[in-house]
């Protein structure tokens, strides 16, 4: 699943670093809960949380069912 992971963030990745941020995968529990980190701008914007949940959650959510949710380390 990390790799299929990988593969939907690659697919957000160019919208994130648009806005001058980007986003790494730090890992995928086998409860279905993936931790990310936010860098760049998107580490210090106060709407990240708005970009990890609304964002990235929910595509990788539609995309993958067995995600459960997302959460941000730092």
């Amino acid at each position: 699943m990390k790799q299929r992971v990988q593969d939907v963030l690659e697919m957000i990745r160019p919208a994130l670093q648009a806005d001058g941020g980007d986003v790494e995968l730090v890992d995928v529990s086998e409860e279905g809960v993936v931790s990310v980190k936010l860098t760049g701008a998107c580490g210090s914007c106060p709407m990240s949380t708005m970009t990890l949940k609304m964002g990235i959650e929910k595509n990788l959510m539609e995309q993958i069912p067995e995600v459960k949710e997302v959460v941000q380390v730092r």
